[in-house]
């Protein structure tokens, strides 16, 4: 069984940067994709970005291009979320997961383990 935490939410202002961190139990985690996904109150939960097993190749939404890296230490079992440059339209549970196929993805329904989640809130 595959478990992920999340970690470093909070609340922060606009312009503002937080780093949240997807912390995994797997021995295997190594050979996982990543990814993170939002969903803020009465929207669907949305892809944000999503890194390789190695890390070599990453993805991210359009909206958050630029501003969110995601990265991943697999010696800690760790990934990764650094965001910066916040907006208040980036609000919202933020979810790390893992899909054990060979190819990152932006579809949730393609990954097999969830967090529970961690609250981001950006203010104006």
């Amino acid at each position: 069984q595959v478990h992920l935490r999340e970690s470093g939410g909070g609340s922060v202002q606009a312009g503002g940067s937080m780093r949240l961190s997807c912390i995994f139990s797997a021995r295997i985690f190594r050979t996982y994709v990543v990814g993170w996904f939002r969903q803020a109150p009465g929207k669907e939960r949305e892809f944000v970005a999503t890194i390789t097993s190695l890390g070599s190749t990453t993805y991210y939404a359009d909206p958050v291009k630029g501003r969110f890296t995601i990265s991943r230490d697999n010696a800690k079992n760790t990934v990764y979320l650094q965001m910066n440059s916040l907006k208040p339209e980036d609000t919202g549970l933020y979810y790390c997961a893992a899909n054990t196929g060979p190819s990152a993805t932006i579809w949730a329904n393609d990954y097999d383990y969830w967090g529970q989640g961690t609250q981001v809130t950006v203010s104006s």
